[in-house]
């Protein structure tokens, strides 16, 4: 597949047909010992982040208080269970992503969202740095209507620093989440395996402000 076809997103009749076998996964995360596949502990709450390549992505979420378990997979497209191989193709519509589990009374969704802003550029499109793809796009996939408005919220929060700092647009897609598909076991807490691995996680420079965002009048929760 062309460059330029990595580039555009396929739509549902020409996306990669995928298959029904779902990947195999470790049992345990490799950091934190928790299960990687639910169902997690009642009351837990989940949200997939992308931001470029996962490997870096899931261990900025790994250390952070409150957070149960990652993983990292394919979501956002049309190709069920599929390789990265698949993924890198651009052929499927999917992005790397990372499930985060995570306990609201030891870690907020706006902490979360702090991390997920300041850690990449999302002004970028279809790409972060030097990788380049559908696949390196810039998501938050929600579970609930309170986390859609929280995240809106965050990203206002933070265009208004990104364009006071002179930079451009936010093109993050902020939907509610589909299947997450786990990504290969050798991708999972991969930079945990492999410490001195690729990372090409890199934000902007500029600061998100989540303090107003306790103040947030929740409205469409229920």
């Amino acid at each position: 597949m062309s460059y330029q076809a990595k580039m555009q997103l396929p739509n549902s009749a020409n996306a990669l047909p995928g298959r029904q076998e779902t990947m195999p996964v470790p049992q345990s995360h490799f950091v934190l010992g928790q299960t990687l596949v639910g169902p997690f502990p009642s009351g837990y709450k989940w949200v997939q982040f992308g931001m470029g390549c996962f490997w870096g992505a899931e261990r900025k979420f790994w250390q952070m208080d409150g957070v149960y378990t990652t993983a990292v997979g394919y979501s956002g497209g049309y190709t069920e269970n599929p390789t990265y191989e698949e993924v890198c193709s651009g052929g499927t519509g999917h992005t790397e992503t990372v499930l985060v589990v995570y306990d609201d009374s030891v870690v907020s969704f706006a902490e979360l969202l702090k991390i997920f802003w300041e850690s990449h550029d999302p002004t970028q499109g279809m790409r972060q740095g030097n990788d380049m793809g559908t696949q390196y796009r810039s998501a938050v996939y929600t579970y609930d209507d309170e986390q859609a408005e929280v995240a809106r919220a965050s990203q206002a929060l933070f265009q208004d620093a990104l364009t006071a700092s002179g930079l451009g647009q936010i093109t993050t897609e902020i939907i509610a989440s589909g299947p997450f598909y786990y990504a290969e076991h050798f991708h999972q807490q991969y930079l945990a395996k492999v410490p001195n691995g690729y990372c090409g996680l890199g934000g902007t420079g500029v600061g998100c402000d989540i303090a107003p965002l306790a103040t947030l009048d929740i409205t469409s929760a229920g």
